[in-house]
Formats: structure tokens, C-alpha cells, sequence
């Protein structure tokens, strides 16, 4: 990851990568895992929330076009523009003709922006009903996971077959030559993670220009610098 991240950053490639999927499927876990060994100033993390007033009545795809990377950057979509060929459709927030005017322009949409340069890939991360059952569960008995469930993901569980549709839906729509889908089995966190790396990596050719090892020079000390008394400053407790 760090040898694609300094090739996209020696060439100026833009680069768009799409995590969709359901509730629990993992997304979140394979972005941290990407995320957590890159810099963050080449590879950023977007997840819009619910839009503004103001954002509904835009084009629905403007607020994500300003998300987009510029030379030199990676962005990784935690959901997006998908949005609407899903959630919005099954849980009613938008009209039909909205949904179907997504399907038929968001796939020159994407040409529009392959056209442009960018790199564009879209992982969608399948998971079981039973694996969601399992991982939701998880998450109402662990505090520090409470936080990823809401109601609407428990309203949302009621509606499997739903969403199955809608998915189905979207990709006889979307999985297109120029801007395929990969789907990523999902059950097995772990491996679904290394999977889609491995993946990733293998659709943009890059060369090894990782920066060679800083020679450190030898510390210089100022004698005639007298540090204040410690008293004059206020420190954490160390409690442990």
C-alpha cells in the first residue's frame, strides 16, 4: 500500500475507490485497515452524512463531486453516491422518478469521470443474513461498538429482501464494462480484508519509489539553554 501510495503520489493519479454494502458487511474495517498505513494527506476517508436542505436541492451528485481527489490523491468512499439506489429507495427518501433517474445517469456519471482521468473501483462486501445477525449482536453488547447500530440499521434488518432487490437492481444497472463491481465475500472479516487489498493493488500497476532511510544527524545540544522549573507548568497525572 505504501508503494501504490508513493506512485500515485509521483504521478498525480487520481484515484476513487467505493465501499458499499450492507449494514455490518466489513466496510469500515478494510477502509481503517487501507487508511491506517497511508498518509492522510494523500489517502482521506469520505462519509457524507444525511444531506442538508440545501444539498437536496442540488444535482444529487454534486455534494460527491466536491469529494473528489485531486492529482496525487486517494479517496475512499465509506458509501456514496450509491446511496440513493439503496437506503433512500427501500426506506422511501426519494421519489421513483429520482431513483430511476440515478440508475440511468450514474453510469455516465462514472464514464464522465473515468473519461477525466480518474481511477474509479466499487467493492461491494456481501455478507449473510446470519454473519449480520452475529455482528449486530456483537455490537449491542459491546459499549465501545454501540455506537456503529442505529435504528435505522435495526428498521433496515427487517427489509433483507428489499434491499436484495434493490441491490440486484443496481447492478444490472451500474456493473458496467468501464466501471465493473467487484464483490468481496464478506463473512470472514479477515479475509475479506486481505482479499480486497490484494485485489486493489493488483488493478493499478505501480513501481517501488518507497523514500530510502533518513540518515539521522547526530543531536546538538545548546549548553547555554536553561529549561524553566518544571513547577511553572501545569502536567497530565500520571496515573498509570
Amino acid at each position: 500500500l505504501v508503494k501504490l501510495q508513493e506512485w500515485v503520489k509521483a504521478n498525480k493519479l487520481r484515484v476513487v475507490v467505493i465501499f458499499e454494502g450492507r449494514d455490518a458487511a466489513g466496510k469500515g474495517g478494510v477502509i481503517k485497515t487501507i487508511a491506517g498505513c497511508l498518509n492522510p494527506r494523500i489517502c482521506r476517508i469520505v462519509a457524507l452524512g444525511i444531506p442538508t436542505e440545501k444539498e437536496k436541492t442540488q444535482w444529487y451528485f454534486q455534494r460527491y463531486v466536491s469529494e473528489l481527489p485531486s492529482g496525487g490523491e486517494i479517496v475512499l468512499f465509506d458509501r456514496s453516491w450509491y446511496n440513493r439506489a439503496g437506503v433512500e429507495k427501500v426506506m422511501g427518501y426519494c421519489t421513483n422518478e429520482d431513483y430511476e433517474e440515478f440508475l440511468r445517469s450514474c453510469p455516465e456519471f462514472e464514464r464522465m469521470l473515468i473519461r477525466s482521468g480518474i481511477i474509479l473501483i466499487k467493492y461491494w462486501f456481501s455478507i449473510s443474513d446470519s454473519e449480520q445477525e452475529i455482528r449486530f449482536q456483537d455490537r449491542i453488547k459491546d459499549p465501545t461498538k454501540r455506537w456503529k447500530i442505529s435504528q435505522m440499521d435495526i428498521v433496515s434488518r427487517d427489509k433483507w429482501v428489499e434491499y436484495s432487490m434493490a441491490k440486484d437492481k443496481m447492478f444490472s444497472y451500474t456493473d458496467t464494462k468501464q466501471s465493473p463491481w467487484y464483490v468481496v465475500p464478506a463473512d470472514d472479516k479477515r479475509r475479506a480484508r486481505l482479499n480486497c487489498i490484494d485485489h486493489f493493488l493488483s488493478l493499478i500497476p505501480y513501481n517501488d519509489l518507497t523514500q530510502k532511510p533518513i540518515k539521522l544527524p547526530p543531536l546538538k545540544y545548546d549548553v547555554a539553554y536553561v529549561r524553566p522549573p518544571i513547577t511553572d507548568q501545569t502536567f497530565v497525572p500520571e496515573k498509570y
